[in-house]
């Protein structure tokens, strides 16, 4: 049963791999259409929401705020923009009315818009007011009862609201509607992984099998593995991670965690941290847990030194108060 279960992975894992081979070939055959024809909405809207889906947010309001100055009567640019809006990085409370009062314009000249409806019920999330969330976002999908959008926010919902059962049978649904839309499984992961629930490991894997080279992924399967007690497979995936990004600490860091308290490999520990310090010189966790080395290793100086530069980013942080004021008491 489990050589059967690691031929599926594999086998997933190649399709993900060639199904994103194939994205990258339509991708590259967009970007030289809009080479050629830059200001064609069409192909502006399609290229915002191919990054929309890739979760590259930024990048798709560029293109969907030029899609929306050439024609601002558009009502696909019209959605896509207020959609941009939303989900920018820097978002502000301007920019979420901004959406608002285009979603409602919206829904009103166009009642049956799916995208508008429950782009409208997405801002009453914002606004905390989920009644009327509930009722736009159900109105949409009495219009189209696929729409993998609507079911994914009713979940989102339902989490806020803490009704984990409800949460989850909708992502569920919006899995039935597009088994290959992988943030959806991560939305899964985190409620199972919130009730301490392994089975969020399976989830974390389809969307591994689906974005094998996406680091936020990597890393929500590599720590919900560390959790459940399958660190050496953590372990492969954060080193994947680091080889990925190698900017990104918290593979460097979780490295040396698991040195550190699974294999009680103290230099190799210490070798992560200052990788992890090295990419990010305020990570706190790195310097805190170095003092934990030292300490380990007798050398209380250097124990001192690696709390106080983490207690030099922020004073308040507890661990690190607590080990100076027991390290003090011994010197």
């Amino acid at each position: 049963m489990r050589c059967i279960f690691i031929l599926s992975v594999l086998c997933c894992l190649a399709l993900g791999c060639k199904e994103q081979s194939k994205n990258s070939k339509k991708k590259e055959t967009l970007d030289q259409l809009l080479a050629t024809h830059p200001d064609s909405i069409p192909l502006l809207i399609k290229k915002a929401n191919q990054l929309m889906d890739s979760l590259a947010f930024d990048q798709a309001l560029a293109y969907g705020a030029k899609a929306f100055r050439l024609d601002s009567t558009n009502i696909e640019a019209r959605v896509l923009y207020a959609e941009c809006l939303l989900y920018k990085s820097n978002r502000s409370a301007d920019d979420i009315f901004r959406a608002f009062t285009m979603y409602r314009n919206l829904v009103n000249k166009a009642p049956n818009n799916v995208e508008a409806l429950v782009g409208l019920a997405n801002t009453f999330v914002l606004l905390d007011d989920h009644e009327n969330a509930f009722k736009y976002v159900n109105q949409a999908l009495r219009i189209d009862k696929h729409c993998r959008d609507a079911y994914i926010l009713k979940g989102t919902i339902y989490k806020i609201e803490e009704n984990y059962k409800l949460a989850i049978s909708s992502y569920e649904t919006a899995v039935q509607q597009d088994p290959n839309f992988y943030p959806t499984y991560l939305l899964l992961g985190s409620i199972y992984e919130f009730q301490e629930n392994p089975i969020c490991i399976e989830k974390y894997t389809t969307a591994y099998q689906l974005q094998p080279k996406n680091v936020e992924v990597i890393y929500a399967l590599a720590f919900a593995k560390e959790k459940f007690g399958q660190e050496r497979s953590a372990q492969g995936l954060y080193r994947k991670m680091t080889v990925l990004d190698s900017t990104f600490a918290d593979g460097f860091f979780h490295l040396g965690y698991l040195a550190q308290f699974s294999y009680n490999q103290l230099d190799s520990a210490l070798f992560y941290y200052k990788k992890a310090i090295k990419v990010n010189s305020q990570h706190i966790p790195s310097y805190h847990n170095m003092g934990l080395v030292y300490e380990d290793k007798n050398d209380l100086t250097n124990a001192l030194f690696s709390y106080g530069k983490a207690l030099k980013i922020d004073s308040t942080y507890q661990l690190s108060k607590d080990r100076v004021k027991v390290l003090r008491k011994r010197i």
